[in-house]
């Protein structure tokens, strides 16, 4: 048996080895891979009371200065990208190509944006007519930042959190999520040499119960930003609510794609299909149901189906992979459990798990967490399936008759993260797309990211929005200063 790695939290400059440890699977053969840490609060204790000295230093630090050393923390990931794009694969399940292509590269350009942003901050100033007065507005870091990261992008996730917050001047104490903590710790080797200085950016592993909940309700973490689950978020905002913290959430969703008549197919279907099974439908951004419109249904289906059957399934490190493995052994239940669900509310099983031979991986790898992509037709509006988030390669696919009709239909749901609308008719995709109860709607295309603009959700999908403005007003409070001439 290959010797397991062993994580340890980094605090204060340095990394702590920590008492308690979990098993960390690698989904791709169901095997225990490496050990991480479970801290407790008195482990988060250390970590804030690092964050808290190192504060006052990092805070006052000129923006030319904290934009240097994130640009070199950016050029050290992006010169070990090859290794930390097969760790993420190993530690996540998703194709070592993927993460080659677009998690690490991510985690790189969110360094490099946001050191860029704060060179070009303007604060805002009036003059009140008749008072003498001047006033004028300063953004000031917060101080501690609390962020916890999902398991789905680690490092991508992780660092479009981290690199805001000390873009602006916080310092960070920072939980990945227990099942995809390798690259996080990975990244901590690079802090030192990148010049961050000793507790400006912690790491503590551990799970949610343990470590987030301590971090959550630590009297001196004035903001938390969450990416995760609603139900997660749910606690953290009771937990919070006592000491009133910022919150950031980033929570789940259940996107519609709306595709009309008119749509181009030969670019929806393959988008569509990116769109449902990408990083094997784990991203909170993908299309679970797909509303196609009566007159072009049957030929969009035969299509998507076709399709779908050519996605290679299969072991991460094969670079003709295009789907790999599922994180872990209870997501793959939940997930399969939708499919049995489906058939019970009178669900149509055209492809995927169950229907088509298994997915055939070699004998190391039997014991991974792999299944096919899954498509669904004949599903009520109102069943789970069409209603809860099931966060693998399972999409619903069910017919329109009008725009009226799509448009609540779409909308019929608790979630308001993204959608999506294929027409050729540029006037019908502004009204369809302003009454889409969506944060993000994408016309005529899927995943295009402008880290310019606002990204967040509406109703249980979350609170706050991320991105150049977002995230900079997030990590920082408006202070207005009046100045008597």
């Amino acid at each position: 048996m290959a010797r397991l790695l062993v994580i340890e939290n980094f605090i204060d400059g340095q990394f702590v080895p920590c008492e308690s440890l979990i098993d960390s699977y690698n989904p791709s053969t169901g095997e225990v891979w490496a050990r991480v840490p479970n801290s407790g609060a008195d482990v988060v204790d250390q970590a804030v009371a690092a964050a808290r000295k190192a504060f006052p230093g990092w805070s006052t630090t000129p923006a030319e200065q904290r934009a240097k050393v994130l640009n070199k923390l950016a050029d050290i990931i992006e010169e070990n990208l090859e290794e930390l794009a097969r760790t993420e694969s190993k530690d996540q399940g998703k194709p070592v190509s993927l993460a080659k292509r677009v998690d690490i590269p991510r985690a790189v350009y969110n360094f490099r944006f946001f050191a860029s942003a704060i060179l070009h901050a303007v604060n805002v100033s009036s003059i009140l007519e008749g008072t003498q007065a001047m006033n004028y507005t300063q953004k000031i870091p917060v101080g501690v930042a609390g962020l916890i990261s999902p398991w789905n992008l680690p490092l991508y996730l992780l660092t479009f959190k981290i690199a805001p917050a000390l873009a602006t001047g916080n310092t960070v104490v920072a939980k990945p999520s227990e099942m995809t903590s390798v690259t996080a710790w990975m990244m901590a080797k690079f802090f030192n040499e990148a010049g961050l200085p000793p507790g400006v950016c912690n790491l503590v592993f551990g799970t949610g119960p343990e470590t987030g909940a301590a971090l959550v309700q630590h009297p001196d973490v004035p903001l938390i930003s969450f990416t995760g689950s609603s139900p997660t978020a749910e606690k953290i905002t009771i937990a919070s609510a006592p000491f009133c913290k910022k919150l950031s959430l980033e929570l789940g969703g259940k996107n519609p794609s709306i595709v009309f008549e008119d749509a181009d197919l030969e670019k929806c279907i393959p988008t569509s299909i990116r769109s449902s099974f990408a990083n094997q439908g784990e991203v909170c951004l993908c299309s679970s149901r797909i509303f196609v419109h009566n007159t072009i249904f049957s030929q969009f289906l035969e299509k998507f189906v076709a399709g779908t059957k050519k996605i290679k399934v299969g072991v991460p490190d094969d670079t003709s992979t295009v789907m790999g493995a599922l994180v872990s052994k209870e997501h793959m239940a939940k997930v399969t459990g939708y499919i049995d669900l489906a058939k019970q509310e009178g669900g149509t099983i055209v492809c995927g798990q169950g229907m088509d031979p298994p997915v055939q991986v070699p004998d190391e790898n039997k014991g991974g967490y792999y299944m096919l992509p899954t498509v669904i037709t004949n599903v009520p509006d109102t069943g789970r399936c069409m209603q809860e988030e099931i966060f693998g390669p399972v999409v619903c696919v069910v017919p329109f008759s009008n725009e009226e009709e799509v448009i609540e239909r779409a909308n019929n749901v608790k979630y308001g993260l993204a959608a999506c609308v294929w027409s050729e008719n540029i006037s019908r995709a502004h009204r369809v797309a302003q009454r889409l109860q969506a944060g993000t709607v994408w016309t005529n295309c899927w995943m295009v990211r402008d880290l310019n603009m606002p990204f967040g959700g509406m109703k249980a999908s979350g609170i706050g929005r991320e991105g150049i403005e977002g995230s900079i007003d997030f990590f920082t409070e408006k202070k207005t200063i009046c100045i008597k001439l």
